[in-house]
């Protein structure tokens, strides 16, 4: 893959941080390919849009990040899945290993290098 701009699936139900997000993404070259509030929403968008990363908030109102970040994982094109949560606990880190995600950033580092480096490593 040229460079290392991924297309990007933005699950939260917070709409305000989803903005943020996005421009974050945005502002860093990934195209960000769409937006969803819930799991169900996370599901379906992301089998229409075939996303490469999802970032996914642990608190959903119909679930859990933790179960969609498991579904998304076994996809066909196994699309890599960050997990964020405005919880910085430190047992997040494992949990989100444990599930398959690529990692977990606490929502108030989203802005900082560890996510961007989250999302370029492969």
């Amino acid at each position: 893959m040229a460079g290392m701009s991924r297309s990007v699936l933005v699950v939260d139900d917070d709409v305000a941080f989803r903005k943020l997000a996005v421009r974050t993404l945005r502002s860093w070259g990934h195209a960000v390919i769409g937006e969803a509030g819930t799991v169900a929403e996370a599901l379906e968008r992301s089998s229409q849009l075939r996303p490469d990363t999802v970032l996914v908030d642990i608190g959903l109102p119909d679930g859990d990040g933790f179960d969609l970040a498991h579904q998304l994982v076994v996809l066909p094109w196994q699309p890599r899945v960050v997990l964020i949560s405005s919880d910085s606990d430190a047992t997040n880190h494992g949990a989100a290993e444990r599930v398959g995600a690529a990692g977990f950033v606490p929502k108030d580092e989203v802005l900082d290098p560890g996510l961007r480096s989250l999302l370029a490593a492969r």
